[in-house]
């Protein structure tokens, strides 16, 4: 199993870097480990398509704790702290990056939505 050998937050860049024992080295933004929470509140409870994150362009990490000798606890500034972000999700989400970040963009288009928190969403009933 590949686990994290550097685990460090720049706090200005809002960017978790992480350096696996592979050397394969990855920086996740907040906003990107934010939208794609492993948590159910996110994935959906078992449904085929994850909760659409939007408006978390601005987002930061607030806490990072250690669960066990397998994951990362990460508290986001927008109240966000049920998943738990296993070293193999971290890599998969970390080597998959550009492609995963596309495809958040591309739904954001397709439903109306935004990365932008100023913005104010408006439904039409």
């Amino acid at each position: 199993m590949l686990t994290p050998t550097k685990i460090h937050y720049h706090k200005k860049s809002r960017e978790l870097e992480l350096v696996f024992s592979d050397n394969q080295a990855f920086r996740l933004s907040a906003e990107y480990l934010r939208v794609h929470s492993p948590s159910a509140e996110v994935r959906g409870h078992g449904q085929q398509l994850p909760i659409l994150q939007f408006g978390k362009k601005d987002v930061a990490i607030q806490n990072i704790e250690a669960a066990g000798n397998y994951a990362l606890k990460i508290t986001f500034d927008d109240g966000h702290d049920t998943g738990l972000y296993s070293w193999e999700y971290l890599y998969n989400i970390g080597k998959n990056q550009e492609e995963l970040w596309q495809m958040y963009l591309s739904r954001l288009e397709k439903e109306g939505k935004t990365r932008d928190t100023s913005v104010i969403q408006i439904h039409q009933l």
